[in-house]
């Protein structure tokens, strides 16, 4: 049995790539601080019977809109659905779809406040489902931070030309770790409601993710491919074992067509050989009881990037202030970027 207290601080607190951050900075400090604008892998048919909606919030999340769409069109939550859910500290655009099947449409300009805008309104033969977008664009502003331009120029060339760890972000584990705390008690025995059941399963799965890469950052060989490694295609989830480290595979590597990988644990044996499992199963020693855990709850073994790119990445910095402009594949989170930059 682990220490409590010590798993949730290694998963709050892992390791950086590219040394400490700079300096201390403010982020949403007001949602324009913070801008996420939804990229979308979807091409709408224009008929069908789900209509879909381009909606911009601020200082809403995304069941807000959801049960907003709902009232409006005199349906129950579950007829709304989305491919992903964005903060409500933030402005943000998304897409949501509303189940229509014969039905007539409600006027949704009936939507437009000053913390909603609707932007676009098409029909499709299919409802949105989670994770099918491209990925998120964001622009985010860290205010207060007063650091050595050269150095900042340094940082972000780095992450710009190497990526950072693809960590998942602390919001994935509650407030102050509380979802992994009510995960081992679900684990323990503890009945839960349904979707609470989905996020303390995510954060606990996250957590011993986070603590196998934060083991290779401490090793220096998260973006590097070790034997036995197991290698993400980029772009995908699929992923391939490697029998040997060779040139075409450090070729591969170097131009980011593929990634060293890391578990979302599950059912199943590790696919991972040699020193590469070696890192994975020495990382998750004493926590067991997480894995099994996941084990029971039918979770099947699954594989995540240990790297992730940071793609178009701009910055501008004047005053005090940094503005980051940079895009992210679906599923990874923008806070695994900013803290290799700034302590917020």
């Amino acid at each position: 049995m682990t220490d409590p207290a010590a798993t949730l601080q290694a998963a709050l607190q892992p390791a950086h790539a590219h040394g400490s951050p700079l300096a201390r900075g403010r982020i949403r400090q007001q949602p324009e601080d913070f801008i996420v604008d939804e990229l979308s892998s979807v091409t709408f048919s224009g008929e069908g019977e789900h209509v879909c909606l381009h909606i911009r919030k601020r200082g809403l999340n995304t069941e807000d809109i959801a049960r907003q769409l709902a009232r409006l069109a005199n349906i129950k939550c579950r007829d709304v659905s989305f491919a992903g859910l964005k903060d409500r500290h933030a402005v943000t655009t998304q897409w949501f779809s509303v189940y229509l099947p014969g039905v007539s449409e409600p006027d949704w300009q009936q939507l437009n406040s000053a913390e909603v805008e609707v932007m676009e309104v098409v029909r499709n033969t299919r409802k949105l489902r989670r994770g099918t977008l491209a990925g998120n664009r964001f622009r985010i502003s860290v205010r207060e931070f007063e650091v050595d331009s050269a150095q900042l120029e340094a940082r972000l060339q780095c992450i710009a030309e190497q990526g950072v760890p693809n960590y998942f972000g602390s919001q994935r584990f509650g407030h102050a770790g509380s979802n992994l705390e009510r995960a081992l008690e679900m684990f323990a025995g503890r009945r839960v409601k349904r979707e609470q059941r989905g996020h303390y399963l995510s954060a606990a799965r996250s957590m011993l993710f986070n603590r196998v890469l934060s083991a290779r950052v401490h090793a220096g060989n998260w973006n590097r491919l070790l034997d036995g490694e197991i290698c993400m295609l980029a772009g995908s989830r699929g992923f391939f074992a490697s029998e040997a480290i060779d040139a075409q595979l450090e070729q591969r590597l170097l131009e980011k067509d593929i990634h060293p990988s890391g578990p979302l644990w599950g059912k199943g044996e590790l696919p991972s050989r040699d020193s590469a499992r070696e890192f994975e199963t020495t990382a998750l020693q004493g926590l067991s009881e997480w894995c099994e855990g996941l084990e029971k709850a039918g979770l099947k073994m699954e594989r995540r990037s240990l790297r992730l790119i940071v793609e178009d990445l701009q910055w501008e910095y004047a005053d005090n202030t940094l503005v980051l402009n940079f895009s992210l594949p679906a599923g990874c989170f923008a806070t695994a970027v900013l803290r290799e930059i700034v302590e917020t």
